[in-house]
């Protein structure tokens, strides 16, 4: 259903990009920010879902500036390999791949006349929050389990549209004492916590949790259809 192009930043670095296109006129545009993992078959399908249903899906590969067509699975190599990259790249000097997030967002806004939201997963979470908090032509956020995000700085930032979260409770990588802290810090952020998994909403991982899974979807493409149909 996809393909990939190329996106151009305002500092005018070229990255890779994989678009979902819908068979009708898009109702809005959903920039899909990917895990540790790279846009892999993972993320694409999180793409072609949200075209299915009509949104326009866009996923920037964020790992590009430290390194290409990252395109890995959920082994302990694999999830070694991504940690690093994500350590490089959260070394870049600022704005670093905040300005490949921001391209994807201006091409996805040209193509919907602004009607923009942004979904990120782990890494691509936490990338989702600062786009929230950093972004004023965003009409809505969604983050799952965005990995740094309820600690300073990032706690005490405040995010420029409407923002939904999603946490596990059972999540190793986030602590519910944070997840709690987040809350109390943003109470104008709708947070759902789970009783599951980091992880829990991809298939490919043993922390998969259908249930939670589909729970969490329904609640994002309510809250997409709600911000950028009706906003």
């Amino acid at each position: 259903m996809g393909h990939f192009v190329q996106l151009r930043a305002a500092d005018g670095f070229e990255s890779q990009a994989y678009v979902a296109q819908p068979k009708t006129e898009p109702r809005g545009a959903i920039v899909v920010l990917q895990e540790i993992f790279g846009v892999n078959s993972h993320i694409r399908s999180i793409a072609d879902g949200f075209a299915f249903v009509g949104f326009l899906a866009i996923a920037p590969a964020t790992f590009s500036r430290v390194k290409k067509d990252v395109d890995l699975g959920y082994s302990a190599p694999d999830v070694e390999v991504g940690r690093a990259l994500k350590n490089l790249a959260e070394g870049l000097p600022a704005p670093g791949v905040m300005a490949d997030v921001q391209a994807a967002i201006s091409h996805a806004a040209l193509a919907t006349k602004g009607k923009v939201g942004v979904l990120g997963y782990c890494w691509g979470g936490l990338l989702s929050w600062r786009a929230a908090t950093q972004s004023p032509n965003l009409k809505a956020a969604v983050t799952y389990y965005g990995g740094g995000m309820t600690l300073p700085p990032e706690l005490d930032k405040k995010p420029l549209c409407p923002t939904l979260s999603h946490f596990g409770a059972k999540d190793g990588l986030i602590s519910l004492d944070s997840v709690h802290a987040f809350q109390k810090a943003q109470p104008q952020v709708e947070v759902q916590v789970y009783d599951a998994d980091h992880g829990f909403n991809c298939d490919q991982r043993g922390s998969y949790n259908a249930a939670a899974a589909d729970l969490a979807l329904e609640r994002t493409l309510g809250f997409f259809i709600k911000h950028l149909e009706g906003g």
